[in-house]
């Protein structure tokens, strides 16, 4: 694995870098960095050049000075693009990462091979998001906005682990899928601004959130890209029947069950990932 510092749009970016072939560029979530991607890297290691950057506000990457949203992450992302000299790419994500595929692709189509996603917020889900049964659910999105959440979150190294082990624990179906590396999260997310620029996302996307939960998320044309979705089976964030609606959203949209896994299939069954992503590029001739 090779580990890069690159200067793109004002800012500097981390990027783990391996293998060699296609190039595909792998976004994560949140609470990750690029080590949530390792395990699907080195299986694609012989076929693909891996791209796996710490979104702007995580890992070793800078730090936003304030709100920082999925177009703000889509642009750093074509700068990357540009500073890595790959004119063209493949491109893996979900949650946060899938939030900036999005304008990502509104933005430059002409620049992907091809989207395959996991799981994400897209303006369909509607008011379903703020349903009573999903409060227990979503509380950490009006937290994490708070002026106080960094300090209270990192007051401790005992408090930040509690923290970020909930969520990797309590959305992953397989529970053990981070025992592993529990302990380099929370050294990631204790370094100075990582946890402040984690809930930059959220402080960013508030408004935007409203509206969907309203039902009055605007109408953006479709994405055009060749889309795949391997949707997991038993996320608590992101219910598969939340996919009935995004035909609307991706015109060219490959859906289909990633069973036996949650909120991280990447991580929780990475041998599945890596088929589901190598067959999925495979088809649209990105190999």
């Amino acid at each position: 694995m090779e580990h890069l510092t690159i200067e793109a749009n004002g800012a500097s970016f981390h990027v783990a870098r391996t293998g060699e072939g296609r190039p595909l560029l792998l976004l994560h979530g949140w609470p990750e960095f690029w080590l949530s991607w390792e395990p699907v890297m080195t299986r694609l290691a012989d076929r693909y050049t891996l791209i796996a950057p710490d979104l702007r506000g995580f890992g070793d990457s800078a730090k936003p000075a304030g709100p920082f949203g999925p177009a703000d992450h889509a642009a750093d992302m074509l700068a990357l693009l540009d500073a890595l000299g790959v004119a063209r790419v493949g491109v893996i994500g979900h949650d946060v990462g899938g939030a900036a595929m999005q304008p990502l692709a509104r933005t430059a189509p002409e620049r992907l091979a091809g989207l395959l996603f996991f799981d994400f917020v897209y303006p369909g889900i509607g008011p379903r998001m703020a349903a009573p049964d999903r409060l227990n659910e979503i509380w950490y999105q009006s937290f994490n906005q708070m002026e106080m959440a960094p300090g209270l979150v990192g007051a401790t190294r005992d408090s930040c682990r509690t923290f970020i082990a909930h969520f990797l624990r309590h959305w992953a179906h397989r529970k053990e899928a981070f025992d592993d590396v529990i302990e380099a999260f929370t050294d990631n997310f204790l370094k100075p601004g990582n946890l402040a620029g984690g809930f930059a996302h959220y402080r960013a996307t508030h408004a935007a959130r409203i509206r969907m939960m309203k039902g009055e998320a605007p109408l953006l044309p479709a994405n055009t890209v060749p889309t795949c979705l391997r949707w997991p089976e038993h996320d608590p964030l992101f219910p598969y029947d939340w996919t009935d609606r995004l035909g609307a959203s991706f015109s060219d949209l490959d859906l289909a069950l990633f069973p036996g896994v949650g909120h991280f299939p990447h991580r929780e069954d990475p041998d599945r990932a890596a088929a589901e992503i190598a067959a999925f590029f495979q088809r649209v001739g990105w190999r």
